[in-house]
């Protein structure tokens, strides 16, 4: 016990230096203004803030992105030619209503069919194109009792042969 008792005598005898230099220091960082503890906190909270918009912006710009995509698609954009709008385009000037809807769609829609109309893909569905008509004699019969009328054989027979629908064969 009476090392015990010599130990804690010491630590207390060296208690009165320590408190000192505690309050030297404390003092030091009053008069310099250096709260170090303080400014890298400050620091350290600004870098956050500063990667929380920068995460809320892509989220924003992608949602902005989406929408400008459906947008195209419904005016009829190649789908090849999307991506290629996309990037020259301003998706950031979309603007969202309170349902999550594109701001003024429709002049949107009509903006972006002028604009980017060269992109547009058409369908239209045409007929074959044949050079040359069909073979025929060139007369046209209209009733069974003219073709029967016909007194050449050869030309009956014919006659027959192209309007078989009219004999059931």
């Amino acid at each position: 016990m009476k090392e015990q008792r010599d130990e804690l005598k010491a630590d207390a005898e060296k208690l009165p230096v320590v408190q000192k230099e505690l309050d030297e220091l404390k003092a030091t960082a009053e008069k310099s203004g250096d709260d170090t503890y303080k400014v890298k906190y400050e620091a350290l909270k600004e870098d956050f803030e500063a990667y929380k918009k920068e995460q809320d912006d892509k989220a924003t710009h992608s949602k902005k992105s989406d929408a400008y995509r459906d947008l195209l698609k419904e005016v009829g954009i190649s789908d090849k030619r999307i991506g290629s709008v996309l990037k020259v385009s301003d998706v950031d000037a979309i603007e969202f209503d309170d349902e999550g809807n594109v701001k003024g769609a429709d002049e949107l829609k009509k903006s972006i069919g002028e604009e980017w109309s060269d992109f547009i893909v058409k369908t239209e569905t045409k007929g074959v194109n044949t050079a040359t008509p069909p073979a025929g004699s060139g007369k046209s019969y209209k009733s069974k009792d003219e073709i029967m009328a016909i007194k050449d054989t050869k030309e009956r027979q014919e006659a027959i042969a192209e309007n078989h629908e009219m004999f059931g064969f």
